[in-house]
């Protein structure tokens, strides 16, 4: 279950954290006892002194104190307070066992300190449940919860499940979630589940699937584990899968083709209202239905598209939206910038909370910084940058966002500098070979990456990269056009750069860099040119949102599938505009109030897939 495993030295810094934190958190539990009385009990123990019982266990003693013990666990205290141990016994027997075990207890009851490692967790856990060691049980908890991995997580499940540690559950079944389709592929422990816990996950409303194709196929991998007494179960399972977001052909020629489905009674109603819903999509392009049938319902994401600000109707916005990639839906938040528009701008997420960089609302160029908390809903102020910065690029890298070029509403800029939010401040790096405003930045390969722009003179094709180690910027090929108001993503390895204004008309051909060659390639073009765009990754695509066409603002959006080199129409934004930017959060507790919520109802055009849309014809 556990493996794999820690290494001596990961156990060891374990245990250290187990010793500061997690054994149960001192902060806690010495709001009573100070860490200095801690120290003295643990030093009087060692030394053997004032211990008035004899714990036993695998027949090894262990010289104890009553008070000790009882303070740490209700069962010593039960067992030390009962009339016959309190006067005369003081050797104590405690069945079922091992020494190892009693004497991690002990330590821990007398230091709320625990050497826990892969060897001995899983007999450590239920003997400190079994005693209501509270604290023990949670820094076991907490050490698998740091094992979890692809091969393990199943396994994790069920053994917290055994104990009732919910918060063990919930974390194992998060990361069954959001991992399924590898979990699916790599672990030997999903063949073993059962039929209950089978359909549990796979009708979870937050499994994360692009298409419901790997939910199908793992029910048919799980019955083919053992076919003769589980493909009498193909119909509960197959009401798991929201058959209705599958393409026709799929669900023709894969699902209701297959021998299982085609061979059980039970699931041809299921097949005649799939077929039927599918048929009705098949011949309309604008229809809605009613999707509180399970079988047509969007799952909930995992992440979350915040695409922020821009210029609209002539003049800058403070427009928030989020886009529902499962639903494919766009949805306008309530809670922009109280403070005002502002466009031209970056965006970057750390640890949950969005940033915004820099731009211009029309008269001010910013050097100010905000932060949106998504969980408060809230903006607040941080450090300002030491530039002013409209046209900025900005990306992250380890924790700390870079802010790159720009214009100050006078020069076009080479400086740069870097924003560590745990201390709150701007600092400057090594400036950029060349004066860029209108560029866009991304982190590869652990270095930051800005490419294209314009210098004041001319749109520019050149791109370099920043080295935190080395404090330098060292050149790369050029692209093989000029582009700015550019978007630039890292992705799968590669640096793509999408659309932009080459001094003449906007873009809609792009080209991706290949780090190991140093070369640029050409790629599919977009449908729509544009730039001055939001651009992200999200669901294992790259969008591109919104921008200028070189006549108008615009609200589409696309995305591309660089494994097919193919671009795909997804839905609109609500709100015309350009000089946006966007970033992607992940794993928000409150991700339902930023996703779409009438999902019950929602354009079938849209429903077959939840990230392959129809490509346009």
């Amino acid at each position: 279950m556990l493996s794999p495993t820690l290494s001596v030295n990961q156990q060891f810094e374990w245990t250290k954290r187990v010793s500061s934190a997690s054994s149960v958190n001192k902060d806690t539990c010495q709001r009573k006892i100070s860490a200095d009385t801690y120290a003295v009990i643990s030093d009087i123990h060692r030394r053997g002194q004032l211990c008035d019982a004899i714990l036993k266990a695998d027949g090894v003693e262990f010289p104890v104190h009553r008070l000790i013990m009882s303070a740490c666990s209700p069962y010593f205290r039960a067992l030390f307070t009962n009339g016959l141990y309190e006067t005369e016994q003081k050797v104590l027997e405690i069945p079922q066992i091992s020494a190892r075990v009693m004497d991690i207890i002990i330590e821990f009851a007398y230091s709320r300190e625990a050497s826990i490692s892969t060897d001995n967790v899983e007999e450590l856990l239920p003997v400190a449940d079994q005693l209501h060691i509270l604290g023990l049980v949670k820094a076991c908890c907490q050490f698998l919860k740091s094992l979890i991995c692809v091969e393990n997580c199943i396994g994790i499940r069920n053994f917290a499940r055994t104990y009732f540690c919910t918060h063990l559950d919930n974390d194992a079944m998060r990361f069954v979630l959001r991992n399924f389709q590898e979990v699916c592929e790599k672990s030997i422990e999903m063949l073993s589940l059962s039929l209950e816990e089978m359909t549990e996950i796979l009708s979870h409303e937050e499994l994360n699937v692009k298409t419901e194709e790997p939910v199908f196929e793992a029910i048919i991998r799980w019955i083919d584990h053992d076919t003769a007494s589980r493909k009498q179960h193909i119909f509960p399972l197959l009401e798991c899968v929201r058959l209705c977001l599958l393409s026709t052909s799929y669900f023709v020629e894969k699902v209701k083709a297959h021998p299982y489905v085609s061979g059980s009674d039970q699931c041809k109603p299921l097949v005649i209202e799939t077929i039927k819903f599918l048929y009705d999509l098949d011949i309309s392009d604008d229809k809605e239905v009613d999707q509180s049938n399970p079988l047509a319902r969007p799952r909930i994401p995992h992440e979350i598209l915040f695409a922020i600000g821009g210029w609209s109707g002539g003049s800058p916005t403070n427009v928030m939206e989020t886009y529902d990639t499962r639903a494919d839906r766009w949805i306008e938040c309530q809670w922009g910038d109280p403070l005002g528009p502002r466009a031209y701008h970056g965006t970057a997420t750390i640890d949950g909370l969005i940033y915004i960089c820099g731009g211009f609302d029309g008269i001010e160029y910013f050097n100010s910084t905000r932060c949106f908390h998504p969980l408060e809903k809230t903006w607040t102020d941080v450090s300002p940058m030491n530039a002013r910065r409209c046209y900025v690029s900005v990306t992250v890298l380890d924790k700390k966002i870079y802010a790159m070029g720009g214009y100050d509403g006078a020069n076009r800029q080479n400086s740069a500098e870097r924003y560590d939010p745990s201390s709150n401040q701007w600092s400057l790096i090594a400036p950029m070979s060349q004066q860029r405003s209108d560029a866009s930045a991304a982190t590869l390969n652990d270095k930051v990456f800005i490419v294209g722009g314009f210098n004041g003179t001319e749109c520019m094709n050149s791109a370099e990269y920043y080295n935190p180690t080395t404090n330098q910027w060292t050149g790369i090929s050029q692209m093989r056009s000029r582009r700015s108001g550019i978007g630039i993503i890292a992705h799968h390895g590669c640096i793509f750069a999408i659309g932009g204004f080459n001094g003449v008309a906007r873009l809609s051909t792009a080209e991706k860099w290949d780090s190991q060659r140093n070369t640029w390639t050409t790629i599919a073009e977009m449908y729509s040119p544009r730039s001055n765009y939001a651009i992200e990754v999200i669901d294992d695509m790259i969008f591109a949102i919104g921008g200028f066409n070189g006549v108008t603002t615009i609200f589409n959006v696309e995305c591309y599938d660089d494994k097919l080199d193919e671009w795909y129409d997804a839905t609109d934004m609500n709100v015309y505009r350009s000089a946006l930017s966007a970033c992607v959060v992940k794993g928000l507790v409150n991700i339902r109030e930023y996703i779409h919520k009438h999902r019950e109802v929602i354009k079938i055009d849209k429903a077959k897939n939840s990230s392959h849309q129809q490509n346009r014809t």
